[in-house]
């Protein structure tokens, strides 16, 4: 069977690739052979990332979009398909978070939410299956969270209603595309992570030690994740090792949720 976690010869796109979990991505599918595209909103982030992978001595190309704008992602799609000739895996990782209760959002932060985290991933996978459709096969791997599985304390200090809300939305992405796309051999899943150590807590950075130390005590394995350990799990869905696996939702959060 050979080895069934090899990428070599993929193209893997990673949207919000330039930090946090994103950076992680990128270096898995480097690691394993893939080349890579890193999208980030900020351009000097997503070549920091490609300029740390590209000693895997695999192509590595940078591209600023934002992923919420349909002429973006469609000028970055095809960039992509010009410079590397396809897309086989897929990351639909950009998303954004507002620590409020619902009462005090804001029409704007609702709506910056959902624009990013549920319009830009259905944009992105509008474009991009076509040409998955095309090839009979791929892999699209959709950052969820832990709050689009279960509803949390009602607190400020962790992002609540709208990002809960919205990461229910793409684990229903997940589940329904992942069935209409099997027959053209598209592999559609998600990750769903809890608290690692990285920026993105949606809390001031002043308050992130008060959060780490309340969301600890709820961890059974007693810390935080650290970002490289999502590596394994992303190689395994962006892989032949998950060939059979679709629609399915992976926790990452060291038994927050169990």
């Amino acid at each position: 069977m050979g080895n069934l976690f090899d990428l070599s010869k993929r193209v893997a796109l990673v949207t919000a690739g330039g930090h946090g979990l994103g950076r992680e991505y990128c270096e898995a599918m480097a690691e394993h052979g893939a080349d890579v595209v890193c999208n980030d909103i900020n351009m000097s982030l997503a070549q920091e990332t490609v300029d740390l992978i590209k000693k895997h001595g695999h192509r590595a190309i940078a591209i600023q979009a934002d992923v919420s704008k349909p002429d973006q992602i469609e000028r970055m799609v095809n960039e992509v398909v010009s410079e590397l000739g396809k897309i086989d895996v897929l990351f639909c990782n950009a998303g954004t978070g507002i620590a409020k209760v619902l009462h005090e959002m804001t029409i704007e932060d609702w709506d910056k939410v959902m624009e990013l985290n549920v319009r830009g991933t259905f944009l992105l996978m509008r474009i991009v299956l076509p040409l998955m459709m095309k090839q009979k096969n791929g892999s699209i791997i959709i950052t969820a969270s832990v709050a689009g599985l279960m509803a949390g304390a009602e607190t400020r200090s962790l992002p609540n209603v709208t990002y809960g809300t919205s990461k229910h939305a793409v684990i229903g992405i997940t589940r329904h595309a992942a069935m209409t796309y099997a027959k053209y051999g598209i592999r559609i899943n998600a990750i769903a992570p809890g608290a690692h150590h990285t920026e993105p807590l949606a809390v001031p950075r002043q308050e992130t030690e008060k959060v780490e130390k309340w969301i600890t005590k709820y961890i059974p394995m007693g810390r935080l994740g650290n970002p490289s350990e999502i590596k394994g799990l992303a190689v395994y869905l962006a892989s032949d090792a998950s060939s059979y696996v679709t629609g399915q939702v992976f926790v990452h959060d060291g038994g927050f949720i169990a």
